[in-house]
């Protein structure tokens, strides 16, 4: 392998399909110059074959107990890094300190994941199919990280790799134990606020980048949360829900800036800021009751 064409990567399979269709993706930057970044390997296994066409509606088939399980496709996303590691010593030197450095870790699986979540929004919206969901590592039945030569990983193999254990992968409130809340929303006990949705889904676009999605989602999210202060009532939320009623104006003016283009990175600094105040509210609410 020539030093040139030893190139970082990261890889994840998730259970079932994406939406996204086997190929390669090139992606490029968001600057002037529009360098060529990264490539995204997207592989779909044992996928289902398309339904024929009919003229007339299929019937629904009697099902038999104890029928064998469908199988599931495996898809498997490997997002590679355009700009090359060097020599094999510093390839290695590279991954180690990846494995060594949780942060480092962190920053090259959310990375991957941004450019993953790019493509699956672009489909969802070439499609308009809203259930087409982005992805998320903690949701990931293997997560890996190394290097190869470009042919090696566009057909999924790698030169070295190290898998990132399933701990590692837990992204925000994935370590809380749901249970409780999903038997009293189901048994009618409790219900969900509108925004706690609608502040997950400013979350989503913000942490795939999408800074013009996220300030107008959190817009209405900040208004849902403020109009339902009175469920949201717990010891220590009347300092953060004074804070969020004052920022109300910046909020608006960020969504109003979103209705023209691309955020500032100041901005964008602002939404994230009130985005974390309404989620510590909503945390806070959860722990306490």
């Amino acid at each position: 392998m020539s030093d040139q064409r030893r190139l970082p990567f990261v890889q994840f399979e998730f259970a079932g399909t994406l939406g996204l269709e086997d190929g390669r993706y090139l992606a490029r930057s968001r600057e002037a110059t529009g360098e060529p970044e990264r490539v995204l390997v997207v592989r779909v296994a044992a996928a289902p074959e398309p339904p024929r066409r009919r003229l007339s509606r299929a019937k629904p088939r009697p099902s038999a107990a104890g029928a064998e399980p469908a199988t599931v496709p495996l898809t498997t996303l490997t997002v590679i890094t355009a700009t090359p590691l060097g020599d094999a010593d510093s390839a290695e030197r590279w991954l180690a300190r990846v494995r060594d450095d949780h942060e480092l870790l962190a920053a090259e699986l959310e990375a991957a994941l941004v450019l993953a979540n790019r493509a699956i929004h672009a489909h969802r919206a070439t499609v308009l199919d809203p259930s087409l969901a982005d992805v998320d590592s903690g949701r990931s039945l293997a997560a890996r990280v190394g290097f190869g030569d470009g042919e090696q990983l566009a057909d999924g193999r790698f030169a070295a790799a190290i898998e990132v254990p399933p701990g590692s992968r837990r992204r925000r409130g994935q370590a809380m134990r749901p249970q409780e809340r999903l038997a009293a929303v189901l048994g009618g006990r409790e219900a969900v606020a509108a925004c706690e949705l609608l502040l997950l889904r400013a979350r989503s676009d913000l942490d795939a980048e999408r800074s013009r999605e996220a300030a107008l989602q959190l817009r209405v999210g900040l208004e849902a949360l403020l109009a339902e202060r009175g469920a949201l009532r717990a010891p220590g939320q009347d300092e953060d829900l004074a804070a969020l009623e004052a920022r109300r104006s910046i909020t608006g003016d960020a969504a109003n800036e979103a209705l023209q283009g691309e955020l500032e990175a100041e901005r964008t600094g602002e939404v994230t800021e009130t985005l974390q105040l309404c989620e510590r509210v909503l945390r806070r609410k959860r722990a306490l009751g």
